[in-house]
């Protein structure tokens, strides 16, 4: 049995638009869109064309950065070697008393400056001068005897030509006569020994130099055997300083001094601000100091104002060498990069970056072969704000204050 089933579907009633309305429609669109769209071109192109001016002018509108900039002399760099230093006297003596005996009296004030030969100590001469009145005696004594002696050998030289003594008593007077003679030698040299006592009573100074700490008062009995001195003395005019350069330095020294000449040496103090005194190389050592890598060398200074004193540290500067008509500016405007060094140069209110060859570097100063030229000004401060071409307001080094 067949049966057709019919299904039917709903049908919406989609409202129609009258087609004037569509047309009303798309014609209101125009107008908003057409000055939104020109608006949008016309300020695309002030954006490019204001990125176009910044990069044809870059300082254009831009502050001005604050330097200070130093001018590049001409003239002569002196090349030198520093090391740390030791002021040491030329000679360091300590008194001593070669005789026994109570100290008389003490003629010196500590730290005084004494001459050679000066009376510093006394010790007390008198029983010296005894022992030299005894051996004088001795040898007034053994003297006479010598004369008898040889005046009984005189006359026993006579009878021994007549027979009348035998040879054997003439050579035994002989023999007291040479006996006497030696006796007389050893009174001398006692003499003398007493003499030279008493010259050894007088304590004088060997050297000339500045007497220390004292060590001893008038009344204390001294003894040749003491250990300890009387005081020191320690000469400070002239007087040296002992300082060391690295190792690899030490063939340009001795190419520099080559043929007796002498090396300028400055001493200054432990921070190298102030400079103490000036003298010259006199020596250098024969050795280098394996566990250090250094070389000692030895100067001299007159030090007549006595700025230097013994076993102070000292910074020394050595002059080995000058660089004639040199480039030289302040060690503070060359910048290091991977590239090399460079320096600002101050070109109509703007920079330049200027790559330098660096020669020699003095404390604060710098000299170079290329790269700037006499007369430059070159940026000491404020570079850390700088890029080549940026504008500046550069006040001079020289007038700052």
């Amino acid at each position: 049995m067949e049966t057709n089933l019919t299904v039917t579907r709903p049908t919406l009633d989609v409202p129609q638009v009258p087609p004037q309305a569509q047309a009303a429609r798309r014609g209101w669109r125009w107008p908003v869109v057409l000055p939104l769209a020109l608006a949008a071109a016309i300020a695309v192109t002030l954006v490019a064309h204001s990125l176009t001016a910044a990069k044809a002018k870059p300082t254009v509108g831009v502050r001005a950065v604050p330097v200070v900039a130093a001018t590049v002399r001409q003239g002569s760099m002196a090349v030198n070697l520093s090391g740390l230093g030791t002021v040491v006297p030329t000679d360091s003596v300590t008194l001593h008393t070669r005789v026994d005996g109570q100290i008389m009296s003490v003629n010196f004030k500590e730290g005084q400056m004494v001459r050679k030969d000066d009376l510093l100590v006394l010790v007390d001469p008198r029983p010296y001068q005894v022992q030299l009145h005894q051996a004088e005696g001795q040898l007034a004594k053994d003297q006479a005897a010598l004369k008898d002696a040889r005046l009984d050998l005189e006359r026993y030289k006579s009878l021994v030509a007549q027979g009348i003594i035998p040879q054997q008593q003439l050579d035994t007077q002989q023999s007291s006569a040479d006996q006497f003679e030696a006796a007389i030698k050893s009174d001398q040299a006692s003499v003398e020994s007493a003499k030279l006592n008493l010259v050894y009573c007088h304590i004088t100074a060997p050297v000339s130099g500045k007497v220390g700490v004292r060590l001893v008062d008038p009344g204390n009995m001294v003894h040749a055997t003491d250990t300890n001195g009387l005081a020191t003395i320690t000469p400070v005019a002239p007087i040296d300083v002992l300082f060391t350069i690295p190792a690899d330095s030490i063939q340009h020294v001795l190419a520099s001094s080559r043929g007796g000449k002498a090396l300028p040496v400055d001493a200054y103090d432990r921070d190298f601000t102030k400079k103490l005194a000036t003298g010259i190389l006199v020596a250098v050592d024969n050795q280098v100091d394996t566990t250090t890598g250094t070389v000692r060398l030895r100067a001299e200074f007159p030090n007549k104002d006595g700025m230097l004193f013994p076993n102070q540290f000292v910074n020394a500067k050595m002059q080995t060498d000058t660089i004639p008509d040199a480039l030289i500016m302040p060690a503070a405007a060359v910048q290091r990069s991977p590239q090399g060094n460079y320096v600002y140069v101050v070109r109509n209110d703007t920079v330049d970056l200027h790559p330098v060859e660096i020669l020699v570097t003095e404390g604060d100063q710098v000299a170079v072969k290329s790269g700037v030229a006499s007369g430059d000004r070159v940026v000491v401060e404020g570079l850390d704000k700088l890029r080549p071409g940026s504008k500046v307001a550069a006040t001079d080094a020289a007038a700052k204050p």
